[in-house]
Formats: C-alpha cells, structure tokens, sequence
C-alpha cells in the first residue's frame, strides 16, 4: 500500500469539502481577556478579541485562582508524582473533591484529567458494575458519552433527541427487571438547547432506572450556586450521576463525577480510564478548587454573561441573521455552507481582529455549518457592536440569505 497516498487523499478529502481545520496560534495574557495576541503564519502579530472561548466568566485569569495555582505550585511542585493509586493523591485532589460534592449536594465526587474522560471511564464502566445494564442514550449526546457507551457493550437504546415519548416507549418494551440508565446533557453545546431534566427524571422514577447527566457547559453557569442545569430546575437531588468540566466556566483544566459514595467508590475501583492514569497537577487541582469554590457565589457573573447573550442575539435577530436561539448561554449563526462558514471566519479573523472558530462536520451534521460564539461578562456592549456590524457587512458579501433562517 502506498500509505504516502492514502494520507494525503484523506488531506485533501478535507480541502476539497472546505472542512480542513485550521489552529489559529493565539497568546491568552493575563488581564487582557477577552483579547489576546494572534501569532499569524508569517511571524506577525495582531491583537485580536476571542469569541468562541469556553472560558465563559473568565475565570481562567480570576486572581484567586491565579493565587491558589501559584501557591500550589510553589509548595508542591509540578507534577502530581503517579497515579491516584500510587502516590498521585495530594490533599489538592481530596480538597477539590470536597468542593465538587458540596457544589452538586452528593456524598462524594471524582477527578478525571478531562470529562470526555469522566464520561468514557464511567459510561463504560457502569456495565461491569450492574450486569445487564441498558443504557439510554439521547441522539445528540457528546462523543465521549457515546464512545463511554459503546466501550462499555451491551444493550443501548439511542432516544431521539430531547423526545421523552420515543424515551418512553423504549423503556416500556424492556425487561422491568432489567437496569436501566438515562443518559443525556442539560445543555447541547452546538443549538444551545436545554434538555428535559425533570421529564427525564419522572421517566426514570418510574421504570426504575438510573439518571446520568452531562453538566459540561452548565456548572458554573446556571444555577443559583453553579451546580448546572439540574440545581437550577430543582432537580439535582434527583440525578444519580453528575458529570462537569472544570476547564469551561471554571477556567483550569479536568473533569468529574458527582454521586453517591458506593458509586463513586466503585467507579474509582474498576475504571480504567482513571486506575492508569496521572493525576492532575497539584496546581491545576488548587486552582480548580479555587474556582469552584468563588463561583458558588459567582451570581453576578452569571448575570452578566447571560445579559451579553441576550444582547449578541437580539442584535442579530435585528439583522435578520440566522440565530439559533433557545435561551441559553451559546448563541450559534447557522451558515450552512463549510465553505462559507470557514471564509466568514478567516475574514472575521483577518480583516476585523475577531476570532470564532467555524464549526463544521463532523462536529455537526452536513448542511448545518455555524459559526458558533460565546460571550462572557466582559463580552460588552462596545464589543457586541463591533461584532454586529461586522458580521452585517459581510453576510451579504457571502451571498448568504439572511431572511426566513432564524431558528
């Protein structure tokens, strides 16, 4: 086989398709969010305003998370030495914990290196844990959470997406007897859209089956302390298993579980995805904690970035442009073209120092290219307007049909 060949028909496969992704070489800088410096290919620089950030309240360059990251640092050095059962459990990862289960009102929580980890360790372990399991699983769930799925085998039913009589049905034709889990997300990151946590959990109250949910783009957010989605509705005491990301909202870096302490103990004890490997940082571990632990009083933040989305999508909406808006924090342009959507971006980035990423398949289906962006507190009006009439003067220039789109 001509392996050369084979790798660049798949290159180009990517080009011709207009869905090649492109790093763009930024320098986030300490008090300058949400600006940093664009280091173009030729060597040049430019000042340019970051809008598809996950850092959503701009925690990552918080002062007390900052402090804490450095006091750690100093006291315990760099890495955290092993595994979490050889010598990689530091009184940083035990204090992170604590925070985690206090934030989602649990006995116990755990830390990964990511939640795509937390999601496939767990998901895949569940099923040595309860023989038999059927998993649940919503259409549009993340790829860690499929992938958990899969690994783990077994039977699984995919709902269709936020469709609790398709849920249902599904769970009324199985065995009663069988365990049953209920995957799903409280907020689908690429629409933006909510899932059904309190008709999820009756389905689950009913047919006797475990609740999972991926809080990933809600701690942090929503809620009156930032516990997600599921503290906000009133529901949180009714999830089993809370999955987080501390490298979103928080600002550093990593992922969790939050549950009962049976549970936990035993994901901790037959995962693999968290038996072999390194702990985080004892660093990374303090800052995290550090950042939860400010934003369990962080309303005003949350306040603020979700007046700015407000803001971002009722300013396009005035344009006529294509928003999908179903009333959360993310506020994805629909373009629906990948050649579109990557020029629009590179002439945003280019022309205008204003970076969002484009967002296309396999990320989203075919035909349903977006850009895709993420204001933050510090996302003001001043910024919002910039945004606006650059986006104005070039949508027309794409030969984009800015009428009778909106979602």
């Amino acid at each position: 086989m001509d392996y050369g060949l084979a790798l660049d028909t798949a290159l180009n496969r990517l080009h011709d398709e207009g869905r090649y992704r492109t790093f763009i070489d930024i320098e986030r800088r300490r008090g300058a969010y949400p600006e940093a410096v664009w280091r173009r290919p030729d060597g040049t620089e430019r000042t340019v305003t970051v809008w598809c950030g996950n850092d959503y309240l701009g925690m990552g360059q918080h002062p007390a998370v900052l402090a804490a990251m450095h006091g750690a640092l100093d006291a315990a050095g760099a890495g955290s030495g092993g595994t979490r059962n050889i010598s990689g459990t530091t009184v940083y990862h035990k204090a992170l914990e604590a925070e985690l289960a206090d934030l989602h009102g649990k006995e116990a929580a755990l830390v990964f290196t990511s939640a795509y980890v937390a999601n496939d360790a767990t998901l895949s372990t569940l099923r040595a844990i309860f023989p038999g399991l059927i998993i649940y699983s919503d259409a549009l769930n993340h790829a860690s959470m499929i992938e958990g799925v899969r690994r783990g085998g077994g039977e699984k039913r995919i709902f269709r997406h936020n469709d609790l009589a398709h849920l249902r049905a599904l769970l009324a034709a199985d065995d009663p007897a069988a365990p049953k889990l209920i995957a799903f997300e409280s907020i689908y990151s690429m629409d933006g859209d909510f899932g059904p946590v309190a008709g999820i959990c009756d389905l689950a109250a009913e047919f006797g089956a475990l609740t999972y949910i991926d809080e990933v783009h809600a701690v942090g957010m929503y809620g009156p302390r930032g516990a997600g989605v599921a503290e906000r509705d009133g529901q949180m005491g009714r999830i089993d298993i809370i999955n987080g990301t501390l490298a979103k909202a928080y600002g550093v870096m990593g992922g969790y579980i939050a549950a009962g302490a049976r549970l936990v103990d035993a994901v901790r004890s037959y995962a693999p995805g968290f038996i072999f490997t390194t702990s985080l940082p004892p660093a990374i571990a303090a800052g995290a904690a550090a950042s939860v632990r400010h934003l369990k009083t962080g309303g005003a933040l949350r306040e603020a970035q979700q007046l700015h989305a407000r803001m971002l999508k009722m300013r396009l909406k005035g344009l006529g442009l294509p928003v999908i808006d179903h009333g959360s924090h993310i506020v994805p342009l629909h373009v629906g073209n990948p050649v579109h959507c990557k020029m629009l971006s590179d002439t945003l980035l280019e022309t205008f120092g204003l970076y969002v990423q484009p967002i296309n398949f396999p990320t989203v289906p075919r035909g349903t290219e977006r850009l895709r962006f993420t204001p933050s507190p510090v996302h003001d009006a001043g910024r919002i307007e910039v945004l606006v009439n650059a986006l104005d003067r070039l949508w027309a220039q794409c030969g984009l049909n800015c009428a009778g789109r909106a979602a």
